[in-house]
C-alpha cells in the first residue's frame, strides 16, 4: 500500500481507538527484510526499531504492533526514493496531518526515525 492510500484511509477515520487499530494493521503488511538488506537499529525509541535498506527500497520492523504500524506508514512514504528525494519531504508534517493519537514515548520514537532518515 502506498502513502497516499494509507493517508486516505486515516484522514477517513475520525474515532481515535479506531485509528490507532488501523495503524497497528498497517504493520502487519511489512515486507519481510531481504538478507542482504543493509539495517540500522533506531535509538531513541522505547521498543526496537530497525530500518533497512537495499538499493531504493526500504523494510523496517519493530517489536511493538503499534510501532511496526508506524514504521509502516514512514516506510511507504520513502520506499523507493532516494536520499536527495527524502530530504524534500515533509515527514514530519505529513505524519502531523495523518492525526494520530501517540503518547510522548512513541513521539520520541518517531522524531528519532524520522531523524534517521532526514540525515540518509
Amino acid at each position: 500500500m502506498n502513502y497516499s492510500e494509507i493517508k486516505n484511509i486515516l484522514l477517513s477515520i475520525s474515532d481515535p481507538v479506531e485509528k490507532l487499530e488501523m495503524v497497528m494493521d498497517f504493520g502487519k503488511n511489512l515486507n519481510p527484510i531481504p538478507p542482504a538488506a543493509k539495517c540500522v537499529e533506531i535509538s531513541g525509541c522505547v521498543s526496537m526499531v530497525k530500518i533497512c535498506q537495499q538499493g531504493s527500497n526500504f523494510y523496517g520492523g519493530a517489536d511493538s504492533s503499534l510501532v511496526r504500524g508506524i514504521v509502516a506508514i514512514i516506510i511507504s512514504m520513502v520506499d523507493g526514493k532516494t536520499a536527495d528525494e527524502i530530504k524534500k519531504i515533509n515527514m514530519r508534517q505529513e505524519f502531523t496531518q495523518l492525526n494520530i493519537n501517540l503518547g510522548a514515548g512513541r513521539m520520541n520514537g518517531l522524531n528519532s526515525i524520522l531523524g534517521f532518515l532526514e540525515n540518509l
